[in-house]
């Protein structure tokens, strides 16, 4: 699996162009897109510059030698690329897997061209089958943000870290909700969750996709909307 996740992420860092200013995702398939950037970096002189979208991501970065900017910088990205947790054919992506929807979403939705790189375990026929939704809520009445996802027809668990509640980047909780049979209307649910008092962030991703590498036994397939 991990030769799937280094193939597409070479291919995407491939995608960058001299003086794009770049959204670094977030995970493992990523970290082979920093590793092979970093690479370019250094033996072609390409000159780029990144917004994290984590701790994790900016401490991989600075340790490979990838400049890096944040929103104070620039509210404007060339590229963004990035994994996901789940993708189905309309290009509706389920992320956060890591903890880091919150700023990958704000990454994403400032980047004029969005390249998501996933294996192909990732590819679903329906959102929410192979993976919980993650939302990310304030730790203020996280128990409310529980009752009234529950009552949209999932199970959500608090997510932890050993015997502490995991906290995101931005000191908030994650509740994982797992849908029995998927999520049949993404973008209807997305905007359900987000009418909830306490709701920071969703982890599922509408119209944030423009092209999706799928790495896979014959090697890297590219998908895009058009086709």
């Amino acid at each position: 699996m991990s030769e799937l996740k280094k193939i597409v992420g070479y291919s995407a860092a491939d995608m960058a162009k001299d003086g794009q200013k770049l959204g670094l995702g977030t995970g493992s398939t990523v970290f082979y897109f920093l590793e092979r950037l970093a690479g370019r970096i250094k033996t072609e002189g390409l000159t780029v510059a990144g917004i994290p979208t984590s701790v994790q991501t900016e401490e991989h970065a600075r340790r490979m030698g990838i400049p890096l900017l944040t929103f104070d910088d620039t509210q404007a990205l060339d590229l963004y690329v990035d994994g996901a947790d789940e993708i189905d054919a309309g290009f509706n992506m389920i992320k956060g897997g890591g903890g880091a929807l919150l700023r990958e979403k704000m990454v994403a939705s400032a980047s004029a061209r969005r390249v998501i790189i996933v294996d192909q375990s990732k590819v679903v026929e329906r959102l929410g089958t192979t993976f919980a939704l993650p939302v990310e809520v304030i730790p203020f009445g996280w128990r409310f943000c529980n009752l009234r996802l529950e009552k949209l027809g999932c199970r959500p668990t608090l997510r932890m870290s050993g015997d502490a509640t995991y906290s995101t980047n931005n000191s908030n909780y994650i509740l994982d909700c797992r849908f029995p049979d998927g999520i049949s209307d993404p973008a209807a649910m997305e905007a359900e969750i987000n009418a909830i008092a306490g709701v920071i962030c969703c982890g599922l991703f509408i119209g944030l996709a423009d092209e999706v590498l799928v790495g896979g036994p014959d090697g890297v397939k590219r998908l895009t909307k058009q086709g």
